[in-house]
């Protein structure tokens, strides 16, 4: 049910001080860290989530497990693992809600079906957890185990929400008075904007942004000859000439007009180091927005003309997400991907030609982070059109790239993009048309691309690494244990 996983974080604080817009982040945090230090001896820092790869958190508690340790805290990581498919069907079906979505009814024995599977996984991290511990625990899926924890052990306890809505409606209300018994047993929750703290947890809860890691396999800079070496070594181009690196161990698959799967340079090469590229990657969920997102770039493409400029003419749509069968908490992952094949094969022919369905190898977390990082990097134009999102740290990522970024108006990505500034938010990412003119906009201006780009790297550097990231979360340790046994 549980498992131990050992942080692969290979980049040390001495690095980071090493780039020189780097240093002075790392002095502060080092500062902030050494003052807790004495409050946080003898005391370990468990991290609870429910998968070791696929998605945000997962991708967020390497370096942060990594550097916590190299700042002298005796810091574990921990998955929940479920052998019965029901509950993590039911805790999609929470993440749902949470985001408004779905129908509000939740059966007794659903609730049973929580709480049994947090009743276990409470047993095995419990022989592992000592009095004193702070167990830090992430989303739904180990909320019950964590909640039990704390009930009957000497134990502080932070429950951090990666989702959120800034709305209440019928889904959203059921969802809350279902998970409020178990939340409500934490010292505190944590949650990525105010909007999206619920009643029930008014008065203890606080804000706190994620953040991307600048040296990570999946944001450090690459250069041209390694860069290219990624996309041939992933499948993703084909190499012209000798590549000095081996091949990865998997490559990535694209989706051809019959439905059928195959190499993503068939039936010709996609383009990335030659054409203007829109690109989106994430897992593939109904509320990334991917859909509507297809049917914008479509909807530009039938309207252009011979005497449109050629950026737009030979644009091409990569829409990437990763293999769903490594995505243990996301059983919907498979169905979501179903129905965009379907969507793209319901296109013209010609229109077919200018968009990639790619899914991503996850067989080596190392090969996947890179393969993101290349696409993003091939990119004229990256987009994030979530219908909800809690944060989107893709669109940190492009941003940190100088990438132009398109996202939608969900709270997370509207907390990083400033209209006009960092990037372009759509208003309605429902909306084909308004999609199409954004795009469009932005494919024929390549001086505004440029100009949202640096701002956009900027904003990232300012707000959003993992350097304020550790800073915030050791404020919120530090007032927890506190609070618990001062």
């Amino acid at each position: 049910m549980t498992r131990e996983i050992e942080p692969q974080h290979h980049a040390s604080l001495r690095d980071y001080e090493g780039v020189a817009h780097l240093a002075r982040a790392v002095r502060e945090l080092r500062h902030e860290a050494e003052a807790l230090l004495p409050r946080m001896r003898g005391r370990r820092v468990w991290m609870v989530n429910s998968t070791a790869q696929g998605g945000g958190v997962a991708e967020l508690l390497p370096p942060l497990v990594g550097l916590l340790r190299e700042l002298d805290f005796d810091a574990r990581w921990l998955v929940m693992e479920s052998e019965d498919p029901s509950f993590f069907r039911l805790t999609k079906r929470l993440h749902n809600m949470i985001h408004g979505e779905g129908s509000a009814d939740l059966a007794a024995d659903e609730r049973s079906l929580y709480e049994r599977c947090g009743r276990l996984a409470a047993d095995e991290i419990g022989g592992q957890v000592a009095d004193g511990d702070l167990l830090i625990v992430h989303d739904p899926q180990p909320l019950a185990a964590g909640a039990a924890l704390r009930r009957e052990r000497d134990i502080a306890a932070v429950w951090r929400c990666h989702i959120g809505l800034d709305r209440e409606n019928p889904a959203t209300v059921a969802a809350w008075d279902f998970l409020e018994p178990w939340a409500r047993a934490y010292d505190h929750a944590v949650f990525t904007a105010a909007e999206y703290i619920p009643r029930c947890l008014s008065g203890k809860a606080s804000v706190l942004y994620p953040s991307i890691d600048p040296l990570s396999d999946k944001n450090r800079e690459l250069p041209v000859h390694r860069l290219t070496a990624i996309l041939a070594g992933g499948g993703l181009v084909r190499a012209g000439a000798p590549v000095a690196d081996p091949p990865f161990s998997a490559v990535a698959q694209r989706l051809q007009a019959d439905g059928s799967w195959a190499v993503a340079t068939e039936p010709d090469d996609i383009g990335l180091l030659f054409r203007p590229i829109v690109c989106q990657v994430s897992r593939w969920d109904r509320l990334k927005g991917y859909l509507p997102l297809l049917q914008g770039f479509a909807a530009l493409k039938r309207r252009i003309g011979d005497d449109a400029p050629r950026t737009l003419q030979l644009a091409r749509l990569v829409l990437a997400g990763p293999d769903p069968a490594f995505i243990a908490d996301d059983p919907e992952g498979r169905e979501a991907l179903d129905e965009l094949c379907a969507a793209y094969r319901g296109l013209a022919p010609a229109l077919q030609e200018d968009v990639a369905v790619l899914t991503l190898p996850m067989e080596s977390r190392e090969e996947n982070a890179l393969l993101v990082n290349a696409l993003q990097r091939c990119s004229d134009v990256v987009v994030q059109n979530s219908l909800r999102e809690g944060f989107g740290l893709t669109a940190t990522e492009a941003m940190w790239k100088r990438i132009a970024v398109v996202g939608s108006s969900a709270v997370g990505l509207r907390q990083q993009i400033r209209d006009g500034l960092d990037g372009c938010l759509v208003r309605n990412p429902q909306d084909p048309e308004e999609i199409a003119r954004t795009l469009g906009a932005l494919l024929a201006d390549p001086v505004r691309r440029e100009a949202l780009g640096l701002s956009a790297q900027q904003r990232v550097h300012d707000d959003f690494l993992i350097f304020a990231h550790l800073r915030r979360w050791l404020k919120v340790m530090g007032d927890t244990v506190a609070s618990r046994w001062d």
